[in-house]
C-alpha cells in the first residue's frame, strides 16, 4: 500500500491524489509523477525542485517536521543608508534624504545589482568621453581632429555622442537630484545635476540658439559649448561612484566572514543510529547532530556523548581550545578539533550566538555616533551655501572676468558645485563605525551601537564586578578540614549529601567535589536550609548542618575557638563553612572562586591605558579583599547589592568621572544599563547583555582592552576622516571659484573638480578600511 493521502474524489482511472511532503501541493498520481521510495513509502512530487529538496533530507520532510519549521524561515532582507540609518527599505534603492545607493543589512554574497548597472553606465560614459576630449583638447597634443571634420560639423558630433549619457547614462544623477528638491534635502546630486544640467543646457543654447548669447559667443566654429565637460564629469562621478560601492562592499567583509563561519550542513542521527549530511536549514531543536573531528559546530547546543576539545577562537579571540564532555554547552561555528561528539540541537537559525553577533554587527552598523552630529549640522548648510557660492561666483565673473566673461563664469560655478559634493563628509563617521564593528566581532567585541563606542574611548573608570569577571565564576572544593574524630572523606560526604538538596553554587561545588574525591553517595532525611546561613538534615542516622557562623550560633555552638583558622583562609580568598554532626562541630569545608588566568595582564594593560579600576561585589570584605590584593586592585566595595552598585556609578558620576561597568550577571544589570558603558561578558546571563553597549564573547577582562584600544583607534579614524573631508571643501571651494586665477592665470576645470571630489570620497573609505587592520 502506498504512503498518500487520498484528497479529492477519483478522476476515473489514475485519480489517485497524494500529498508533496516538501511543499504540501496536491499532486495526481500518475506514471509520469515524480516519486521516491523512503523507508518502504513511497513519495510523489509536483516538481524536481521537490523531490531534490526531498532527496538532500529525507527524514525531515518524511517526519512532519518541515511543516514545524515552517514558522522559522528566514527573514526578508532589508537595505539601508549607510549615511542615513533610519531609511529601512524591502529591497534596493536609493535614499531619500541623502541619495546614496542603499545596502542590505545584512551584506550577503550576491552582485550588487547598483554596482553592476553603474559599471554599464560608467563604460558607455567613458567611451563617450574619449572622442569629446579628441575633438576639444586634439589639437593640444598635434591632434587638430576639429579642423580635419570642419567647425560647423563639430559641434553636432559633439552633440550626439554627449545626449545620450546626459540623458540615459546620468538619468539616476538627475533622478536623485530632483528627489532632493522634492524632498526638501539637498545633497551632493543636487550639486552634481546642476552643474552637468548647466553645462549641457547651455551648450545645447550654443548650439540650436546661438542668437541668445552675447555677441562673441555666436561663432562658426562652436566655441564655448560643454558637451565635454557634462560627459566627463558623468564619467569621473561614476568612477567614484563605483569605487565607492565596491569599497563599501568591503566594510560588510567581517559580516560575511562571521556568516561563512557556519557550516552548509549538519550531520544529522536518526534514532535508529542512521546519519546524513541534512541542509543547516532543516536543523530543529531537538536535533541530534554528530560533530567530528575537524568539523564545525553546526549549531547551538549541549554534549550528549563523547569528548574533545572545541577551538572558539573566531568567536572569542581565545587561542586555547576548550575541552568539552556530557552536559557541556558548544556554540555554533566553533570548530572541533580531535574527538567525536554527539550533541543535542538547542537554539538554531535567527536564535544562534552567531546569528546574535551578526544583529548586533548590523544594528552597530545602523547607529549614529554623537561626533557624526557635528556633519550632519554642517551638511545641513553647506549645500544651499555651495549653490549661493555657485551663483556669486557666476555673476563676479560674469561682472568682472575677462573675456570671453560668459565662459569663465559657467566654468567657475559649475566646478563649485562638482567640487563641494558634500558624499565624503556624510560618510566620514558611518564608514568608520561600520569597519570598527567588523573588526571587533572578529576580536570578540560585539559593538551594540555607535554611541557605545563614542564613549569607550573616553572612559576613565572601569567597575568590575567579581564573580565570573575576575574570577571563573564556578566555584571549586578547595579544602576538607575535619577537627573532631571524623575522617576528611566521611566528613565530606556528610557535607555532599546535605547539599544535595540544596541550589547554592557553593553547594554544586561540595557535591561536585565529593564525587571527584570519591566520597560515597548519601541522601539527606528531614532537609531544611535556613536562608543566610546554611543547611541542615539527618544523614546516616545523624543530625548534621553545615553553613557559617550565624548557624552554629543559632545551633548554639560556639565557632569561636575557630574564627582565626577561618578567617585565615578568607584572607586566601576562599569562603569557609562549618560542619556540625549530632551537636558538635566537625570540621570545616572551603569553596573558592579561582581568579582568570587572564585577569592579571588584563588589569595591568587596563591601567598602562589610563583606566582606573574599582571592583564592586556582593562577596564579604574578606574574600574581596583577596582577591583584589591577588589582582592589586586598590579600590574595593564589598558585600554591595545591586541598587548599591548602581549607587556607586552614579556617585563616580557626579564625582566627573566616565564610567564604564563589567559586568555578567542579572544583579549587574541595573549598573550596566547606568553607566556611560556597560560591557557584558558574553558567558553570563541574558539581561546583563541587554542592558550592556559592548558584549565581549570570550568572557574575561581582555575583551575589555580590545574593546578600549578600538574605540580609541575608530574615533582616531573618524576624526581624520572629517578633517580630510573638511579640508577638502574649504580648499577646494576658493578653488574652484577661480580664487587662483591671478596667480596661476587658469580656472579650474570642472573634469578635475569632478575627479578630485570623487577621489575625496574614496580616500576618506580607503582610511576606513584601515580599522580592519588595527591591533588588539
Amino acid at each position: 500500500m502506498h504512503d498518500h493521502a487520498h484528497t479529492a474524489a477519483p478522476e476515473g482511472a489514475g485519480g489517485e491524489t497524494a500529498i508533496d511532503p516538501v511543499c504540501g501541493m496536491t499532486v495526481k498520481i500518475t506514471p509520469e509523477t515524480r516519486q521516491q521510495t523512503y523507508r518502504g513509502k513511497v513519495r510523489y512530487f509536483c516538481s524536481d525542485k521537490c523531490a531534490d529538496r526531498f532527496r538532500a533530507d529525507p527524514d525531515f520532510f518524511a517526519s512532519g517536521r518541515a511543516r514545524k519549521a515552517m514558522t522559522t524561515g528566514p527573514k526578508t532582507a532589508q537595505w539601508t543608508c549607510p549615511m542615513h540609518p533610519e531609511i529601512i527599505r524591502d529591497g534596493p534603492g536609493s535614499c531619500p534624504i541623502c541619495g546614496m545607493a542603499l545596502e542590505p543589512l545584512v551584506p550577503t554574497d550576491e552582485a550588487n545589482p547598483e554596482l553592476a548597472d553603474f559599471t554599464r553606465r560608467l563604460w558607455i560614459s567613458a567611451i563617450a568621453a574619449v572622442p569629446l576630449i579628441i575633438l576639444t583638447m586634439g589639437e593640444m597634443v598635434g591632434l587638430p581632429v576639429r579642423h580635419w571634420i570642419g567647425p560647423r560639423l563639430v559641434p553636432w558630433i559633439e552633440l550626439i555622442i554627449a545626449t545620450p549619457v546626459v540623458l540615459w547614462a546620468a538619468l539616476p544623477f538627475f533622478k536623485r537630484g530632483w528627489d532632493s528638491i522634492v524632498q526638501r534635502s539637498p545633497n551632493m546630486w543636487t550639486l552634481i545635476s546642476l552643474g552637468v544640467g548647466a553645462a549641457y543646457l547651455y551648450s545645447l543654447v550654443a548650439v540650436f540658439a546661438p542668437g541668445l548669447l552675447p555677441q562673441d559667443y555666436r561663432t562658426d566654429h562652436g566655441a564655448g559649448t560643454y558637451f565635454e565637460a557634462a560627459v566627463v564629469i558623468v564619467a569621473l562621478v561614476f568612477v567614484g561612484q563605483v569605487l565607492e560601492l565596491r569599497a563599501r562592499e568591503r566594510t560588510g567583509d567581517a559580516i560575511r566572514e562571521l556568516l561563512n563561519l557556519a557550516p552548509k550542513t549538519a550531520r544529522r542521527v536518526l534514532e535508529d543510529g542512521e546519519e546524513y549530511d541534512a541542509p543547516l536549514e532543516n536543523i530543529l531543536p531537538g536535533d541530534r547532530l554528530r560533530v567530528r573531528p575537524g568539523d564545525t559546530v553546526p549549531v547551538d547546543g549541549v554534549v550528549l556523548d563523547g569528548a574533545s576539545s572545541v577551538d572558539e577562537s573566531m568567536l572569542t579571540g581565545e587561542s586555547l581550545p576548550v575541552e568539552k564532555g556530557p552536559g557541556d554547552i558548544v556554540t555554533g561555528a566553533t570548530l572541533n578539533m580531535n574527538g567525536s561528539l554527539i550533541m543535542e540541537a538547542r537554539k538554531v537559525g535567527a536564535d544562534t550566538v552567531l546569528s546574535q553577533i551578526v544583529d548586533m554587527v548590523t544594528s552597530a552598523r545602523r547607529s549614529r555616533a554623537p561626533i557624526q552630529g557635528l556633519a550632519d549640522r554642517v551638511s545641513a548648510v553647506f549645500v544651499p551655501a555651495v549653490v549661493l557660492l555657485a551663483v556669486l561666483a557666476f555673476f563676479g565673473w560674469l561682472i568682472w572676468g575677462p573675456e570671453p566673461t560668459l565662459s569663465y563664469a559657467i566654468t567657475a560655478a559649475v566646478s563649485v558645485l562638482i567640487i563641494a559634493c558634500p558624499c565624503a563628509l556624510g560618510l566620514a563617521t558611518p564608514i568608520s563605525i561600520t569597519t570598527a564593528a567588523g573588526r571587533g566581532a572578529r576580536a570578540g567585541v560585539l559593538i551594540r551601537d555607535a554611541e557605545a563606542l563614542e564613549r569607550m574611548d573616553k572612559v576613565d573608570t572601569l567597575l568590575v564586578d567579581k564573580t565570573g569577571t575576575l574570577t571563573v565564576g564556578r566555584p571549586t572544593l578547595t579544602e576538607v578540614i575535619p577537627l573532631g574524630s571524623l575522617t576528611e572523606l566521611k566528613l565530606l560526604t556528610a557535607s555532599a549529601a546535605l547539599e544535595r538538596g540544596s541550589e547554592h553554587p557553593l553547594a554544586e561545588a561540595i557535591v561536585k567535589g565529593a564525587e571527584e574525591r570519591g566520597a560515597k553517595r548519601l541522601t539527606a532525611a528531614d532537609f531544611a536550609a535556613i536562608t543566610g546561613k546554611g543547611v541542615q538534615g539527618r544523614v546516616d542516622g545523624q543530625s548534621v548542618a553545615l553553613g557559617n557562623a550565624a548557624m552554629m550560633q543559632q545551633l548554639g555552638l560556639d565557632s569561636a575557638a575557630l574564627a582565626s583558622r577561618a578567617d585565615a583562609l578568607s584572607d586566601l580568598g576562599q569562603t569557609v563553612m562549618y560542619v556540625a554532626v549530632d551537636g558538635e562541630i566537625a570540621g570545616l569545608v572551603t569553596v573558592s572562586d579561582p581568579i582568570k588566568d587572564t585577569a592579571q595582564q588584563a588589569l595591568a594593560d587596563l591601567r598602562a591605558l589610563g583606566l582606573s579600576v574599582i571592583m564592586a561585589t556582593g562577596d564579604n570584605p574578606r574574600t574581596a579583599q583577596a582577591v583584589a590584593d591577588k589582582l592589586g586592585i586598590d579600590e574595593v566595595r564589598a558585600g554591595v547589592m545591586p541598587e548599591d552598585k548602581k549607587k556607586l556609578v552614579d556617585t563616580l558620576h557626579a564625582d566627573g568621572r566616565v564610567v564604564a561597568m563589567a559586568g555578567d550577571g542579572v544583579n549587574d544589570a541595573p549598573a550596566l544599563a547606568a553607566a556611560d558603558v556597560g560591557i557584558a561578558m558574553g558567558t553570563g546571563a541574558d539581561v546583563a547583555v541587554e542592558s550592556a553597549g559592548i558584549t565581549l564573547l570570550g568572557g574575561d577582562l581582555t575583551g575589555v582592552v580590545r574593546a578600549k584600544k578600538l574605540a580609541h583607534a575608530t574615533l582616531r579614524n573618524i576624526r581624520q576622516n572629517l578633517f580630510f573631508a573638511f579640508a577638502y571643501n574649504i580648499a577646494g571651494l576658493p578653488v574652484a571659484a577661480g580664487v587662483l586665477y591671478p596667480i596661476t592665470g587658469t580656472l579650474l576645470s570642472p573634469m578635475l573638480a569632478a575627479a578630485a571630489m570623487s577621489l575625496s570620497s574614496v580616500s576618506v573609505i580607503a582610511n576606513a578600511l584601515r580599522l580592519n587592520r588595527v591591533r588588539l
